[in-house]
């Protein structure tokens, strides 16, 4: 099994590492670490095996140095150097190649300490990807293997391919796994059967998950509500090992991202790292995030 990590010699890129190395070790699976020049930028290679290099070629060296630097014993990762107009593409095209379970970014270098303000390429990703695909809050260097698997759930389409992915990648690795339904208060105050409805949906997905979970396998569910959604996540703990899993705008084209208003609220609010999966997304029961 295969990730592609989005790298960049900087903040971001050292966030992106940091979750694919976590999630790998929660999944065993390797890191393509994926280096992307401009569409322009002369020829590099990352190995030039022996021979003088210019200096576009020494600074892809000290990328490669860098970033397989951060890779801890134990995890596969292999560095890779491509070129194109659009690091978004470059990485997509590299996911669909390689047959990766996910793609691996930073969110924007410019946002909050471990909260989201994403860029361009975490953006076009969002629109545009056929995989899965884990955004690293800013500041985010926890390498240890993620502790627990929380999937936000909900009855518009789209939800069912997110709850799908965690159930699996909860399964393969004996992962804790929590179910969260969220619920915005209604300003009038009637939210009684809101927040009913929510915790029978909830309890309904996890009786069905307990069909499909090994024997004894920890799984929980919890309805978080708040006036507003960031409120709502707001009230949640996390552990420090926490990732989240969500699906994908029920707007989307099918086996595709969009991020929809909803997810994009709940994106800004959160405090861990965060996976989207694709509408109807069917690679869920083979390759999980592993």
């Amino acid at each position: 099994m295969r990730y592609v990590v989005g790298y960049q010699p900087d903040e971001r890129g050292a966030d992106a590492v940091a979750l694919g190395v976590a999630i790998a070790r929660a999944q065993g699976a390797k890191l393509d670490l994926m280096l992307v020049l401009g569409e322009n930028a002369p020829y590099v290679a990352a190995n030039p095996e022996g021979r003088r290099v210019n200096a576009e070629e020494q600074q892809v060296i000290m990328a490669q140095r860098a970033a397989l630097g951060m890779i801890p014993p134990g995890v596969e990762a292999e560095f890779h150097v491509r070129q194109g107009h659009s690091f978004a593409a470059v990485l997509i095209e590299a996911a669909v190649e390689f047959e990766a379970a996910l793609i691996v970014v930073g969110a924007a270098s410019n946002g909050l300490f471990k909260r989201y303000t994403v860029g361009s390429v975490a953006n076009s990703l969002l629109h545009a990807s056929p995989i899965p695909v884990a955004l690293a809050p800013h500041g985010y260097r926890r390498m240890e293997p993620i502790e627990r698997l929380t999937a936000f759930i909900g009855r518009r389409r789209g939800a069912d391919a997110a709850v799908d992915v965690a159930l699996v990648a909860a399964g393969r690795r004996d992962v804790p796994l929590r179910f969260v339904s969220l619920v915005e208060l209604d300003e009038r105050g009637e939210h009684g059967e809101n927040i009913n409805a929510a915790h029978r949906h909830a309890n309904t997905v996890l009786e069905q998950a307990a069909h499909r979970l090994p024997p004894g396998h920890e799984a929980t569910v919890e309805v978080a509500h708040g006036r507003s959604l960031e409120e709502a996540v707001d009230s949640i703990d996390w552990v420090d090992g926490e990732l989240v899993i969500i699906g994908s705008s029920r707007l989307a084209q099918r086996r595709r991202l969009f991020i929809g208003s909803t997810a994009n609220r709940i994106l800004h609010a959160l405090p861990v790292p965060l996976v989207v999966v694709p509408l109807e997304y069917e690679g869920a029961e083979s390759r999980p995030l592993g």
